[in-house]
């Protein structure tokens, strides 16, 4: 099997169980911006995060569910071989961030994306999840994908911000705070 088609030449692309969408279609936004998401993780993983890396692990194998979710038309025939995303994986993350939260200072104030290598990659992350996240919040209000995929999403965007302040932490790199000039 050739890894090009043709199929999509015209601009077009196939969702799982069937039907042609336009590529910038909401739902081929919404399941590109979670592969976006996936690739920026697997920098993350590059970098010295080996404290978080079975989590982050984890997180990549259920964002390829998250966007076969995406990808599968609720009713259609291949809707019922694409497995949910599980209460078990929210849970996970709330652990993650209560246990990592634990372990860090306070926040007084907005602190500024960057860091240690690893704190700065995956507050970047945090951006694209951020951003699938507005783009599932299309689908879910439309009933197109089920809720708890936005639940999920929301939660990792929380863990990734945490975990981005635990591994510039432990790397002995301060973080700078948002200090905006004041009114005259």
């Amino acid at each position: 099997m050739k890894i090009y088609t043709k199929t999509g030449d015209d601009g077009d692309t196939g969702l799982f169980g069937g039907g042609r969408v336009p590529k910038d279609d909401v739902r081929v936004e919404a399941y590109g911006t979670v592969d976006e998401l996936n690739a920026s993780l697997g920098v993350v993983l590059t970098n010295d995060v080996s404290t978080l890396a079975p989590l982050l692990r984890a997180v990549q194998a259920q964002l390829f569910t998250v966007g076969a979710i995406l990808a599968t038309p609720i009713g259609s025939k291949a809707a019922s071989a694409i497995p949910e995303v599980e209460e078990a994986w929210i849970a996970a993350l709330e652990e993650a961030i209560d246990k990592l939260e634990a372990t860090l200072p306070p926040l007084s104030t907005f602190i500024l994306p960057g860091g240690s290598a690893g704190g700065a990659a995956l507050q970047f992350a945090r951006t694209i999840c951020r951003r699938a996240e507005r783009r599932v919040t299309r689908l879910v209000r439309e009933n197109l994908v089920p809720k708890n995929v936005l639940v999920y999403l929301n939660r990792l965007s929380d863990a990734l911000f945490v975990m981005a302040r635990a591994a510039t932490v432990r790397d002995g790199v301060a973080e700078t705070p948002w200090l905006p000039k004041r009114r005259q």
